[in-house]
């Protein structure tokens, strides 16, 4: 499916310096009838009535379990999980290489994480890894699982091979639903168009926008195809930049026509293919923004250019919020408010999750934000959840 809709696509680019542009595409209509659309609509409006707000707004973060766990590293889940799970419902957790130790004890752990959130929200949670292969592969690079040898993302760009791509998505779909993953921070949608970028340099598929397009969405097919929700990253596009976000401030100094001819296209491809999660960079674009803003956090870049000129309207994560790029210049709480008035829907990792969450319910209790704004993301998370079910 992913290479008929890439073929069909109007204006195609044959590399970054082109001048074409991608025109806004119609997003794939939902597969569910129309009766299906109102129970599921229904199901949401059930559970926002009965949710409180400080649930609501727990549903907005994905952590690390020691962010709510008084444990230097998480590597099993019983009553005190339980116990943190029932005070901080939140919409998920994110897992590294420290914490998965074996198949027997990850299965294990997962599944009672997964089973303590249902219990305590009536939904899943996302159980989430970066596993993109090659260097960034947090279960396959700890040497404790018996799982495929992916490479460098480069590499097979370089290769040129669709079915290979998707094969790569299946083999990693594969391994993390068998250890009760189910959503992946994959794959890297940015295109290598800085050959100074040392970021992304191995995890880009290369500098061909429609190579890019092409791989990245044969990725998340397969990831899909074994029942793993796929991260679209990083937009904007992180392969213009030179510096690292980890570290500190990054940017790119395209203005937004130079990245609508370039890095925009996989994201606006991946929209078309029906995308359900994109992950919004912490890099600033100050040609299109005005100033430093990190698209994480800018209004500019989320809901003026990625939701209404590219017409997305699936669920937008930050990437880590602990992150240089924005710990150097934001408290959590202040981070995660921004985030949220740029029309992010999760807060990925906050430095401090608890400042963080505080800082939202206070910037509902004083009108910073509204309850219908969290209703927003809330109503997007649950969209997704309910289909997972």
């Amino acid at each position: 499916m992913a290479g008929l809709l890439c073929l069909a696509m109007a204006a195609s680019v044959s590399g970054c310096g082109s001048s074409n542009t991608v025109e806004k595409p119609e997003q794939e209509p939902e597969k569910s009838s129309g009766q299906e659309n109102v129970s599921v609509q229904q199901q949401i409006d059930g559970y926002l009535e009965e949710m409180t707000l400080e649930e609501k707004v727990a549903q907005l973060f994905i952590i690390q379990p020691e962010a709510i766990l008084d444990v230097g590293t998480a590597v099993a889940a019983g009553d005190a999980t339980r116990e943190a799970i029932d005070k901080y419902p939140v919409g998920g957790f994110i897992y590294f290489g420290e914490n998965l130790q074996s198949k027997e004890q990850t299965r294990e752990m997962l599944h009672n994480v997964q089973a303590y959130s249902t219990e305590r929200t009536g939904f899943p949670a996302f159980l989430s890894v970066d596993e993109e292969g090659g260097t960034v592969a947090r279960v396959a690079g700890t040497g404790n699982f018996d799982v495929p040898d992916i490479g460098d993302m480069a590499d097979i760009g370089a290769a040129g091979d669709v079915d290979a791509a998707k094969q790569v998505g299946e083999d990693i779909g594969s391994y993390l639903a068998e250890l009760g993953f189910n959503l992946d921070f994959a794959p890297v949608a940015d295109v290598l168009s800085n050959p100074e970028n040392t970021v992304v340099r191995k995890r880009s598929f290369g500098s061909d926008p429609e190579l890019v397009s092409d791989m990245a969405i044969a990725v998340s097919d397969g990831l899909e195809e074994k029942g793993l929700l796929s991260a679209y990253k990083h937009f904007p596009g992180h392969g213009a930049t030179s510096a690292d976000t980890h570290e500190g401030y990054a940017y790119t100094d395209k203005t937004l026509e130079e990245l609508e001819a370039c890095e925009l296209i996989p994201f606006q491809r991946c929209i078309a293919d029906g995308a359900k999660i994109i992950m919004a960079a912490h890099i600033s674009a100050p040609k299109v923004t005005g100033d430093d803003t990190p698209t994480s956090l800018s209004k500019t870049m989320v809901t003026d250019i990625l939701r209404e000129k590219m017409g997305y309207t699936g669920l937008v994560v930050t990437d880590a919020m602990n992150m240089g790029a924005i710990t150097e210049e934001y408290t959590s709480g202040e981070a995660a408010v921004k985030a949220l008035q740029s029309g992010v829907d999760i807060v990925l990792m906050p430095e401090n999750f608890q400042e963080a969450y505080q800082g939202v319910l206070d910037a509902v209790a004083d009108g910073t934000l509204t309850e219908e704004r969290i209703d927003e993301s809330v109503t997007r998370i649950l969209t997704v959840k309910l289909d997972m079910q």
